[in-house]
């Protein structure tokens, strides 16, 4: 039995361990996967709604293992001490209850996460520092944005399963986002998904060379309009 007993933390304030992600090499395909592809691999039912990309480069992708915060909204306490527990390539996923009345980072964190190597942060609630957050190096997808800063009161969980933005995300869950969005991938399925994203690329490739040519099978969609009783 072990002789450190688990800590006992105040209502409202957890903080566990940040979990082991997908392989290296796995993470390091995955940046060259499109999240639309990654979406279709999963269903099409998987992703983030309503946030906004803040970093100016659209080619830039996020993608990482997923260090996550639960915050009050408004309120930035939790996410200063998730700063000091991430690895470099890590991805901060912060679920600030989609509320944009206060941002959740600024400029001044921009450049902890920099220094500290993030691959990046996904924020169901507000940023400012908007002209910082645009420079190349460090991507960004937020709810909004606003002047009004944050408290430091607390409280709040780290490395705790979240809700960001419809997404659910447990720590250490791949993380990809790119022009189009973000997705989660389970750190156990990852493998399994970047197969299947492969040969959905390569699907497509088949199918957008017959549409440059002209030559793409009718009966694709005829059939699909018969069977619902079209006369075509």
């Amino acid at each position: 039995m072990s002789s450190n007993p688990a800590p006992q933390w105040p209502a409202g304030y957890r903080i566990n361990p940040c979990a082991a992600g997908p392989d290296a090499s796995v993470i390091e395909a995955f940046k060259h996967i499109p999240v639309a592809a990654i979406g279709d691999a999963m269903s099409r039912n998987v992703g983030t709604v309503g946030l906004r990309q803040y970093h100016a480069r659209l080619d830039a992708v996020l993608c990482g293992p997923a260090v996550t915060v639960r915050v009050r909204p408004g309120d930035n306490l939790m996410i200063h001490k998730a700063l000091m527990m991430v690895q470099p390539g890590d991805v901060l996923v912060i679920d600030g209850g989609g509320d944009v009345s206060q941002a959740l980072v600024g400029g001044l964190m921009r450049t902890t996460c920099v220094a500290r190597q993030l691959a990046g942060l996904v924020i169901d609630g507000a940023i400012r520092d908007l002209c910082e957050w645009a420079e190349d190096g460090m991507p960004v997808f937020a709810r909004g944005h606003t002047h009004r800063g944050p408290s430091k009161d607390g409280p709040g969980e780290i490395n705790v399963p979240v809700s960001c933005a419809g997404l659910a995300v447990l720590p250490g869950d791949l993380i990809v986002g790119d022009a189009d969005g973000v997705i989660a991938v389970p750190a156990a399925e990852a493998a399994d998904v970047l197969r299947r994203s492969q040969a959905h690329l390569a699907k497509e490739a088949a199918i957008r060379e017959t549409n440059r040519t002209g030559t793409a099978d009718p009966e694709r969609f005829d059939a699909v309009l018969r069977a619902k009783g079209l006369p075509v």
